[in-house]
Order: structure tokens, then C-alpha cells, then sequence
């Protein structure tokens, strides 16, 4: 059988070697092709195509439940019965089969295919890489800041929500606008004083400046009357602030920062002048009815009521004994508490309303102005004017006496005069005169220096500082932006309250602490001002930081006052 076997295997190897002689024959009837084509594998990129499993790090792990269901989704099978190791099965799906690999020899493009964590994905992103951001290593602009202090404790640069940009200069502070970049001079605080801080609300309508020598406060006062003949704020000496709203009358005590509602004086009337009493005890209040109204201010108690004007009370001044009043009807009456009838006298001169009234410190003459332009000089006796000074030519509402030297006064006259004068109230001489170039609407003359505060109206709203008798200008305070009408004092003589149509009472801290023993008053040294503690209308300001609340801090109940 062997031989048998072998016979056949070499018969047939014979048949197939005749065959392939026969093939290789050429014919000479046929074109001869060959079976296939090989390609040149030197022009494609097989090496490309991985056939071979390679794990992916990026399927390990916490993707491989995911891998599972996605096998089974695929290939129909179990998906426990696979693993992502898994070898020997025919169809494994595990291998990643005929997946194509980046070509790290081609020049890279931004839009190329990426891989995650340096391994080659399943998964292709085409997003294009994010370009960084340039930001510019020179400013697009510079200012010249000349002034601005190298201090660590300060903070003198602020940027409003209207584009506005406030810097503070040494003594001064300026507006920049961002939008036509224009620079407005807003203030500047004397050389006695500089700017530590300063503040922008947050609608950007109101700044507020920290100084080296104290705040600058600022309270609403809603309905606070925009009436250049009213005098509606007032300063007791027991450091009580009284303010005329409307038809009532407040009380805020700057000790404690309490409001109290004196009085409402109802829909049919309403409060036209406040005054204190010198020792801070009562308090008189004129009415638009023409009644002159007095009220212990301790106990919130009416004491009386005195008529004999015949329209608005609009001016009301106190000695040690008398209440004398100036109204509409062009009179002056002098109340004395001590008589049961409404007055004691009256005082006619003036040829239109009275305006400003003021006693002088030793109770010897009465100053009264009014809108006849006139200033006139009574005494406590007289029954006509000792003098009349006529060289205003506007109403004349600003009055104080100096209270360094006898016998001298200053008047202050309206939109149409715009100057302060000084008188000699013995001989009827003008001392000297300055042209403040807006309305004069107060004056004050302070106790601690011989220095004197002005507030104007139209056109500048401004706040002044004088010093006397050179008439050098101390200081300019703006801030308001309607007429200051109003003007009081406090106790120490350090603080000013200013109050305007803009409905805001704002306090000012301007004169230095009371001078020293042999200072000379006329002497234009500059006094050195206190550093001790001096009235604090807010624990919330600090020297030198400012932070304004989205809410204001409600102070009375009855929604009158706010601080800002």
C-alpha cells in the first residue's frame, strides 16, 4: 500500500508539472495578464493602520462598565463574557481594528486632530486650541498727577459709575471725565488742611471727601425748601441740630445721633424760620401764617404762641431777653416772653420783606436786611433805624457781627450785588468790600479765629472761607447742587451745617479749635487746629476710608431723616 501511494503521488506531481508547462506556453491566438496587481508600499502609509490591540489608558478604569454595554449594544453578545483584556476570541472587540494613528511625521496644523493626555483616543475633537490673551504691556494713557501723596494710609483715587474720576491733590480734589476728558476742580480744603480719602457712591452722583482733620457728613432732608428768604436750619448751643421740613420741625441730636419730631404744624401751615435761644432751652418758630411759635426743646413742649404779623415769619433773632421777628408784611416785632401780649414793639423801615435779622453779642444793636437791598442799624430803644446802608444792590439776607471787635458787621448781597461788605456801625463807613461773584446767601463769623464762612446761590452754590481783615481766601467747598440757604454753627465753633434746595444737610469741619491765650485775632498766623475728638455726627466714617451703603441707615421712623 505504500508503494501504492507513492506511485499515485509522483503521477500526480507529474500531471501538475505538465500542466504548468502547458500554461507557460505562450498561445498564439490569446493576450497572457497576470492573476493580480501588487501595489508600490513604499507610496502608501500603511504603517498607519495599527492592527495590533494596544490598551487605551483612557478606556481603563472608570470607563470600563461603559466599554461593556457599548460591546454588547454592538456585537450582541453578554457583556461580562468580555473584558477589556480579553484575548483569543475570533471577533474581539477589544481590538481597536484598523484605527488610524496621527502622523507625527506630517506638518502640524492648528485644526489637526489631538489626543487626551498624550495617548492616542477612539475619540477625535477637531477644535481649534484657544488663543491666549494679550494684554498690553504699556498704558493707553497717562496723567499727570502732580501731588499725589506716596502714603500707604491713603486712598485718594476713585472711579465713578458716570465715567468720572476723582483724584486728590494735596489740598484738593479734581474731576476727570473719561468721556471728554475734561478736569474740573471740585474743592480745594486751605492749606490748614488735605485730602486722605475719597469715595464715590455707587450711583456715582455723590463723593465724599475724608479730610486730614476730620469727616464731612452728609443727611438727607426731604422737603427742605428751596426759598432764599426762609431760614430753616438752626444750631443750639446744647449741640442740638434743629431743621424745619414742611409743616414740621426735627431735633437730631449730634451727640447721639437721635431724631426727635418736635412739633407738626398741619396742612394749613408750615415752618418758615427757626432760631434757638442762646442757652439752647427753647426754641421760637416762625410759621407761614405769620405766628411765631416757642417750644422747650428739652421736654418737646409748646410754651406759646404770639401773632401780630400779618403774612410769613421768615427771619427770627434772639438776645438774652427778646425775640424780635422779620416778615413779609416789611415789620420787625420784638417779643418779650416775659409780657403776656404778642409784642412789645415794632420796628418799621424797610420798604419790602424783612429778610435778615441779627442781634450783636453784647445785645446793643439789631442788623436787619431786606429785599429793598437795604441793611439798617437799630438799637434796643430806637423806634427808626440809626442807620441805613444803602450800597447794596440786591436783597440782603447774609448778616453777622464779628465777635473779635465791636461795632463791626458784615452783610452779604444777592444775585444782582454778589459782594460782602464790612461796616463801622458807629460812624456808618464801609470797611471794605469783596466781590464773591455769586449770591451771598449766609454768613458767619467764627468764635475760635477771626475768620468768617460764607454760602452762596446762584451761580456757583459754593461754600467760602475768609479771613479777616486781609479777605484772603481760605478755602472753596462745593458739594450742593442747589442754592446753600441755610447755614448754622456748632457749639465748639468748628463745624459748619450747610442745607440746600438739594435736599441734603451736609457738615463741614473749617475752623480750628479755639485760639490760644495771646493769639492776636487780626493776625494772619495760621492757628494750629485741635486734634482731640470733636462732634461726630456718624460712627460710620473714618478718617481716612469711606464706604458708602447700597441702603441709607434709616435714623427716624417716619422716613425724614437719612445718613448717607
Amino acid at each position: 500500500m505504500l508503494g501504492s501511494a507513492s506511485d499515485d503521488r509522483c503521477s500526480t506531481t507529474a500531471s501538475l508539472s505538465q500542466g504548468l508547462k502547458d500554461r507557460n506556453t505562450p498561445s498564439p491566438s490569446k493576450t497572457t495578464y497576470g492573476d493580480r496587481f501588487i501595489p508600490c508600499r513604499s507610496s502608501s502609509r500603511l504603517q498607519n493602520f495599527a492592527l495590533a490591540e494596544k490598551p487605551s489608558p483612557a478606556k481603563e478604569g472608570g470607563n470600563d462598565a461603559y466599554s461593556r454595554l457599548l460591546r454588547a449594544e454592538l456585537f450582541g453578545h453578554d457583556p461580562a463574557t468580555y473584558s477589556p483584556g480579553a484575548q483569543g476570541s475570533p471577533i474581539s472587540p477589544s481590538k481597536n481594528l484598523f484605527r488610524f494613528k496621527t502622523d507625527h511625521s506630517a506638518p502640524s496644523s492648528p485644526f489637526s486632530v489631538t489626543s487626551v493626555a498624550g495617548h492616542d483616543t477612539a475619540v477625535e475633537v477637531s477644535t481649534p486650541p484657544k488663543v491666549p490673551r494679550k494684554i498690553p504691556k504699556t498704558p493707553h494713557k497717562v496723567l499727570d498727577a502732580p501731588s499725589l501723596q506716596d502714603d500707604f494710609y491713603l486712598n485718594l483715587v476713585d472711579w465713578s459709575s458716570q465715567n468720572a474720576l476723582a483724584v486728590g491733590l494735596g489740598t484738593c480734589v479734581y474731576l476727570w471725565s473719561a468721556t471728554t476728558s475734561k478736569v474740573t476742580k471740585l474743592c480745594d480744603l486751605g492749606n490748614r488742611d488735605g485730602v486722605s480719602a475719597i469715595q464715590w457712591s455707587r450711583e456715582g452722583s455723590y463723593i465724599a471727601i475724608g479730610t486730614s482733620l476730620g469727616d464731612v457728613q452728609v443727611l438727607d432732608a426731604p422737603s427742605l425748601q428751596d426759598d432764599f428768604y426762609l431760614n430753616l436750619v438752626d444750631w443750639s448751643s446744647q449741640n442740638a441740630l434743629a431743621v424745619g421740613l414742611g409743616t414740621c420741625v426735627y431735633l437730631w441730636s449730634a451727640t447721639t445721633s437721635k431724631v426727635t419730631k418736635l412739633c407738626d404744624l398741619g396742612n394749613r401751615d408750615g415752618v418758615s424760620a427757626i432760631q434757638w435761644s442762646r442757652e439752647g432751652s427753647y426754641i421760637a418758630i416762625g410759621t407761614s401764617l405769620g405766628d411765631v411759635q416757642i417750644w422747650d426743646g428739652t421736654r418737646c413742649k409748646k410754651i406759646r404762641s404770639m401773632g401780630g404779623h400779618l403774612t410769613r415769619t421768615g427771619v427770627l433773632a434772639w438776645n438774652s431777653c427778646i425775640l424780635s421777628s422779620g416778615s413779609r408784611d416789611k415789620n420787625i416785632l420784638h417779643h418779650d416772653l416775659r409780657v403776656p401780649g404778642d409784642f412789645v414793639s415794632k420796628l418799621v423801615g424797610h420798604r419790602s420783606e424783612v429778610c435778615g435779622l441779627k442781634w450783636s453779642h453784647d445785645d446793643r444793636e439789631l442788623a436787619s436786611g431786606g429785599n429793598d437791598n437795604q441793611l439798617l442799624i437799630w438799637n434796643q430803644r430806637s423806634q427808626s433805624p440809626l442807620l441805613k446802608l444803602t450800597e447794596h444792590t440786591a436783597a440782603v439776607k447774609a448778616i453777622t457781627w464779628s465777635p473779635h471787635q465791636h461795632s463791626l458787621v458784615a452783610s452779604g448781597g444777592g444775585t444782582a450785588d454778589r459782594c460782602i461788605r464790612f461796616w463801622n456801625t458807629c460812624n456808618g463807613n464801609m470797611l471794605n468790600c469783596v466781590d464773591t461773584g455769586s449770591q451771598v446767601c449766609n454768613l458767619a463769623w467764627s468764635k475760635n479765629v477771626n475768620e468768617l464762612v460764607s454760602t452762596h446761590g446762584y451761580s456757583q452754590n459754593q461754600i467760602m472761607v475768609w479771613k479777616y481783615p486781609s479777605l484772603s481766601k481760605v478755602a472753596t467747598l462745593t458739594g450742593h447742587t442747589l442754592r446753600v440757604l441755610y447755614l448754622a454753627m456748632s457749639p465748639d465753633g468748628q463745624t459748619i451745617v450747610t442745607g440746600a434746595g438739594d435736599e441734603t444737610l451736609r457738615f463741614w469741619n473749617v475752623f480750628p479749635s479755639m485760639k490760644t491765650p495771646g493769639h492776636s485775632c487780626n493776625s494772619d498766623t495760621k492757628p494750629q487746629r485741635s486734634t482731640d475728638p470733636k462732634i461726630e455726627v456718624s460712627s460710620g466714617f473714618r478718617h481716612h476710608r469711606l464706604q458708602f451703603d447700597e441702603q441709607a441707615v434709616l435714623l427716624h421712623p417716619e422716613n425724614t431723616f437719612f445718613l448717607r
